[in-house]
């Protein structure tokens, strides 16, 4: 072999042994870890970590220091919140099926209003809401128009309850996994999803800032944070791309983005959604904790 190529193996098997170790001292430093900052309320979205019951992910959550869970079943909640945990947020109609269309309208508006009911109930902020997924041909205007005329009828209720609806943005750009991207879904432009939100014209209701999504879809995330700051109600991770740990293996730079979260003042959730590939996946629960707890 010339130098050259003995020198340019030497250096890549450097490389990948220093990323491997880096790998292993994140895992095993991730062994003592426990929340110690907690400026960023952390919970963690349940259906991630199946099949994990939902009682031991919450002891995990409890040993790690993250405050509470979110995405498990209703049925879970006494049990979690006598460990301690709080519920960040409750789910609703799922992604799939929303208001785009006037015949889901009904459907939609009684199930937030049962879902807001169940979130006073175990005093949890937030009830989450989709646009649902583009399955036949329909107007991009109407459409809009019918999800703000469907959220304006629930949100009334939600003021009165002292709940927020969130709107999340999903990507519709990843088709490799049914949870890691959502083709056809109508919510997926944010900047859209903002002006709806601003449309239905109440201050319960918000957007659900999915970092993963919008890095996806839109980019630009700290600055799209500080412009959308008044909208926001509740924050989601993953890295990206692949909807893995907040590891080096990813591109979003996670620690800024948590400071520029609280730099606007931000009190509510920060849930970790990402989709756990460590061998370990509480080691890399613990990890995710700790690169947000700035």
């Amino acid at each position: 072999m010339k130098r050259r190529d003995v020198l340019k193996t030497a250096a890549a098997s450097l490389a990948a042994g220093a990323f491997a170790a880096n790998r292993s001292s994140a895992a095993e430093s991730n062994d003592k870890f426990k929340i110690k900052n907690n400026r960023i309320h952390q919970s963690v979205m349940g259906w991630c970590f199946n099949p994990m019951p939902a009682e031991t992910l919450a002891k995990h959550c409890v040993d790690i220091g993250i405050p509470a869970i979110e995405g498990i079943s209703h049925k879970h909640y006494p049990a979690v919140k006598k460990l301690g945990l709080e519920i960040s947020l409750v789910s609703s109609h799922g992604f799939k099926f929303g208001p785009i269309y006037k015949e889901n309208h009904e459907k939609v508006i009684e199930t937030l209003k049962d879902k807001i009911d169940l979130a006073v109930a175990v005093k949890c902020p937030s009830v989450i809401t989709f646009t649902g997924l583009v399955e036949k041909p329909i107007d991009r205007d109407c459409a809009t128009q019918n999800c703000i005329n469907a959220w304006k009828k629930v949100v009334g209720y939600a003021e009165k309850k002292k709940i927020n609806l969130v709107l999340e943005h999903l990507n519709s750009r990843d088709d490799s996994h049914p949870m890691k991207g959502h083709p056809g879904y109508f919510g997926d432009d944010v900047d859209h999803c903002v002006e709806m939100i601003k449309a239905v014209g109440s201050p319960s209701m918000k957007l659900l800032f999915d970092v993963y999504h919008v890095q996806i879809m839109n980019g630009d995330v700290i600055r799209r944070i500080r412009q959308y700051k008044d909208y926001i109600g509740h924050y989601h991770t993953a890295g990206n791309p692949g909807r893995g740990e907040l590891d080096d293996t990813q591109e979003i730079n996670y620690p800024p983005v948590m400071r520029a979260i609280l730099e606007t003042g931000y009190e509510g959730y920060v849930a970790q959604e990402f989709i756990p590939t460590w061998k370990d996946p509480v080691a890399a629960l613990r990890h995710a904790a700790e690169v947000c707890d700035v």
